[in-house]
């Protein structure tokens, strides 16, 4: 997109292009081009026309947030994709509160999801975003965040400039959030050399006596996080959707956990858990609590042991409620050969087969195919090392 094209979206025609945009049936139809060309230059009858379409699945990250606003954020397609959800930006704000700061500095905002979340919280704001275009969407967004937040609104900025130039002067005071592009020509990459900034400049921010939050993928190599810095595995909505490094003022230095979105933490702590076969149930603990290394300190909140000491299932004769994992009930434990598994699907008339698996090196589609399930019931089961041997787990998810 053109910064003209952007620009010309914050306006009074631009609003009428996207509100025709959204009345069409089908806003990615030929009709849609043309209803939309009849009235508005081809340029803002396309812009509108995408941002139609955007909207369409914005509140999946967005949620409550768009009934606040006095407006409806301006998106790009990358720009939502990478955009932090609602309740999770809200999050990063109150830390930068409790630490003290008063200003935040977003560093690389893209549409500014998480600059928005500053604002609400009443923080001052200066976001910079390289790409001309994306920073007049972010500014229009920035200032719906204004708006919402009332009388007396902190002050906020986009500015347009590469990081690369090291474009704002950062008090001890100030809040840095960072979240380093990690595309390569090849895609996504965990190569830090490929960082935009470089991993380099993410360390020496990460340095600063200030608070000072990096967001990263999920996936992001253990070994890249030094010893001084905090690492949180955030859950949202069942899915593991970013670590944050933090650092400096109010940073807990050291530390590892698990936040399974909106409040409950697990840290990560030397808990050593004895090794069980199958009890009654079992627990597969979400991946912020697998990636935290927190499986230890759940594992003994649940009062389980570990199906086998190097695979995050566990397993306990108590049921407890959790958010940090995913129960199932013991029903069979069977042999795990092909032999007995296509005799207990035939034998049972399962047509629909879940398969999981831990610790086992197979193909569950191939395995499906294999034990050709047909029939009317379905069927989870968990296929997995255990204290003896591997076996299959035939089990009932509990909601």
């Amino acid at each position: 997109m053109e910064p003209a094209t952007a620009e010309a979206l914050t306006t009074a025609e631009g609003t009428a292009a996207i509100e025709l945009a959204l009345a069409q049936p089908d806003p990615d139809g030929l009709a849609a081009a043309a209803a939309l060309r009849r009235s508005f230059p081809p340029e803002l009858a396309a812009a509108a026309l995408t941002q139609a379409g955007l909207w369409r699945t914005a509140r999946g990250k967005f949620g409550d947030l768009l009934d606040r606003l006095p407006g409806t954020p301006l998106l790009t397609p990358a720009g939502l994709q990478q955009a932090t959800r609602a309740e999770v930006a809200a999050h990063h704000a109150a830390r930068f509160e409790l630490a003290g700061a008063t200003r935040v500095f977003d560093l690389g905002c893209g549409i500014g999801a998480d600059a928005m979340a500053f604002a609400l919280a009443g923080l001052a704001v200066t976001a910079v975003e390289r790409d001309p275009a994306t920073a007049v969407l972010a500014r229009h967004n920035l200032d719906l965040a204004r708006r919402a937040a009332g009388p007396g609104a902190s002050e906020a900025e986009v500015i347009i400039a590469d990081l690369a130039d090291d474009p704002v002067h950062l008090g001890v005071g100030d809040g840095v959030y960072l979240d380093p592009a990690r595309r390569s020509s090849a895609g996504r990459t965990w190569r830090p050399e490929d960082f935009s900034p470089p991993w380099s400049r993410v360390q020496s921010l990460l340095r600063r006596a200030g608070p000072t939050a990096i967001k990263l993928g999920p996936g992001l190599p253990h070994e890249l996080i030094e010893d001084d810095v905090e690492a949180e595995w955030i859950s949202a909505g069942g899915d593991a959707v970013e670590v944050g490094l933090w650092s400096g003022t109010g940073a807990a230095p050291g530390r590892w956990s698990a936040l399974i979105m909106p409040d409950l933490r697990i840290v990560a702590e030397p808990v050593e858990l004895p090794v069980s076969p199958p009890l009654r149930y079992v627990y597969e603990p979400l991946g912020a609590v697998i990636r935290a290394r927190a499986i230890g300190t759940l594992g003994r909140q649940l009062d389980a042991s570990l199906l086998d000491e190097k695979l995050a299932y566990l397993t306990s004769d108590r049921l407890t409620a959790t958010p940090a994992a995913t129960a199932f009930e013991v029903i069979d434990v069977l042999p795990y050969t092909e032999k007995v598994l296509r005799a207990w699907v035939r034998e049972h008339r399962i047509g629909s087969l879940e398969i999981k698996q831990r610790g086992i090196d197979l193909d569950p589609a191939l395995l499906r195919r294999k034990l050709k399930p047909r029939g009317p019931e379905a069927a989870t089961i968990l296929i997995t090392r255990t204290p003896t041997g591997a076996r299959t787990l035939v089990v009932r998810r509990i909601p």
